[in-house]
């Protein structure tokens, strides 16, 4: 495949800033709040599409995590092609990239790490499943499009026979919540399990989303007719979601919280499916209008994902919801106005640091 000098992908910063405006909504618990005031109207089913399936089956909330892995792959093909551009070799890329996961992982520790009880090791965030996913892709980032797909594929079957053939009594049920092979293992890593049945060995199986994410964005860097992309995209992802919901009808539930194969599948058709759209809509028919209050965020993802994370979760959203409340409350405004007004305000101050730093020329990258 031959590489070309490509423009700034648009729709890759369009479609990051989407996932982070998103999960900082979310940070401010609008949807709880949404969904607590529809309780009995029609709405409720949509707003319960914004939480995570309790466990066999697939919301669109569960697409956020492979989308955050997937586009962080596409990025990683331009951030490739730019230092392959400047004469950096293999070896000066690797250590580069070993940097980048080696700070992800503290930051993605760090985030779980404080709480009122005292510190913890945990390896459930994000950010430590995407160190282990970016060092993975990396690695298979010069071979062949066919063996990196075979790599990917590999890790899924690997993540099946680990969960169906190791056989550790007590953990012996591989699609069974707090009874299999993913619990067994944050046992071994951590000493603990998750309540709500996410397990640290997700960065395995979801190492393929990454995988699949620096293949789209090989493929649109590429010399090829902008149709041409846009096919390859819609058919890999048609394709990839086949797979996974025939998966699911036979052998091996959708489940997100254990990063199921069958869930990697469905949930990767749809980002590659979401790429292409994107693509279609913003870089092949230029409509690029008020694109800026996404790309504001996307370009600085890793600061407000850490921000809404760290900083906000532990004192800025409670400082803000205070004032907020108090000016409310005189004025008789009923609890659930005052409750989405709140959040509201929340993401107005946060899109404003990005904006900010956006003016500024500020970005922060590991």
């Amino acid at each position: 495949m031959t590489l070309t000098p490509s423009p700034r992908l648009l729709s890759l910063d369009f479609l990051r800033g989407l996932i982070m405006i998103f999960l900082m909504l979310e940070s401010t618990e609008l949807y709880t709040h949404l969904f607590a005031a529809s309780e009995g109207t029609s709405l409720q089913p949509v707003l319960r599409q914004f939480f995570h399936h309790p466990w066999h089956g697939l919301r669109f909330w569960d697409l956020i995590q492979p989308g955050f892995m997937f586009m962080a792959g596409t990025a990683m093909a331009y951030s490739l092609e730019a230092q392959l551009k400047r004469g950096m070799t293999w070896r000066q890329s690797f250590a580069k990239t070993l940097k980048r996961s080696g700070w992800l992982f503290f930051w993605g520790v760090l985030d779980y790490a404080v709480r009122p009880q005292g510190l913890s090791f945990e390896l459930w965030d994000v950010l430590t499943q995407l160190s282990f996913t970016t060092l993975v892709a990396f690695l298979v980032s010069q071979w062949r499009p066919g063996i990196q797909i075979g790599v990917s594929i590999a890790l899924l079957v690997v993540t099946e026979v680990l969960y169906r053939f190791i056989g550790i009594p007590g953990f012996d049920q591989p699609f069974t919540d707090q009874h299999n092979f993913g619990n067994f293992m944050d046992l071994v890593l951590m000493n603990k399990m998750n309540s709500g049945g996410w397990v640290a060995i997700n960065c395995l199986p979801t190492a393929a989303h990454t995988i699949w994410g620096l293949l789209a964005g090989r493929l649109l860097i590429a010399a090829l007719p902008g149709a041409l992309k846009l096919r390859w995209l819609a058919v890999a992802g048609l394709t990839a979601l086949a797979i996974g919901y025939s998966l699911d009808a036979t052998i091996t539930p959708i489940i997100k919280r254990i990063t199921t194969s069958s869930f990697v599948f469905a949930s990767g058709g749809w980002c590659l499916l979401a790429l292409a759209l994107a693509y279609w809509w913003i870089d092949l028919k230029d409509h690029r209008r008020h694109l800026q209050f996404f790309t504001v965020v996307g370009m600085n993802a890793l600061f407000i994902y850490l921000f809404i994370e760290i900083v906000a979760a532990r004192w800025f959203n409670g400082y803000v919801e205070a004032i907020v409340y108090g000016l409310s409350q005189p004025l008789s405004v009923p609890q659930a106005a005052i409750a989405v007004a709140s959040s509201l305000t929340l993401f107005a101050l946060e899109w404003s640091l990005c904006a900010f730093l956006f003016r500024k020329g500020i970005f922060f990258k590991i």
